[in-house]
């Protein structure tokens, strides 16, 4: 997969948005202040609204032992791929004002992984359907991140008990 001549990174050519749904595991991340209270178990759990949308319920266990937790919104960019997303969790009198892209750039063919990222690389994140990914598959989705522009050491692994 080799990128864009606008160095943007190269999303999935296809996301099936009904397996897509579901129970997701960090395994790691690039670390984000909206995410610094978290200590491990982070998880997402994605389901559709009426209109389409995605309902979508991030939690994660903080320092003290508390679950933190947040929802937001979800919506497809690209209707014909369904791999870029946009994503909200600030909504104010029910209209959410704040997007922020969610690409799709890595999908295992059972979706059993993804990778995230954005346009400008500054947040990406690899998910899972179980808590623990073996190393062949890390590697895997490093490879992923490489070919798309990011630095796999920017990633820190999440701790998943």
């Amino acid at each position: 997969m080799a990128q864009k001549e606008n160095n943007e990174p190269v999303t999935v050519s296809y996301v099936n948005l009904e397996k897509y749904i579901g129970l997701w595991y960090e395994i790691a991340k690039i670390p984000n202040s909206f995410q610094k209270k978290c200590t491990k178990n982070t998880t997402a759990i994605y389901s559709f609204n009426e209109d389409s949308t995605i309902k979508v319920v991030n939690s994660c266990a903080t320092q003290d032992g508390e679950i933190s937790s947040s929802e937001g919104l979800a919506r497809t960019v690209d209707k014909k791929t369904n791999s870029k997303l946009e994503v909200s969790f600030v909504s104010i009198f029910g209209i959410h004002l704040f997007w922020g892209d969610y690409w799709i750039i890595g999908l295992d063919e059972d979706y059993n992984y993804a990778v995230i990222g954005t346009p400008d690389r500054k947040y990406g994140w690899i998910i899972a359907r179980s808590k623990f990914l073996d190393e062949g598959t890390i590697k895997e989705t490093y490879e992923i991140l490489k070919k798309n522009g990011y630095n796999p050491k920017d990633f820190v692994m999440t701790l998943q008990e």
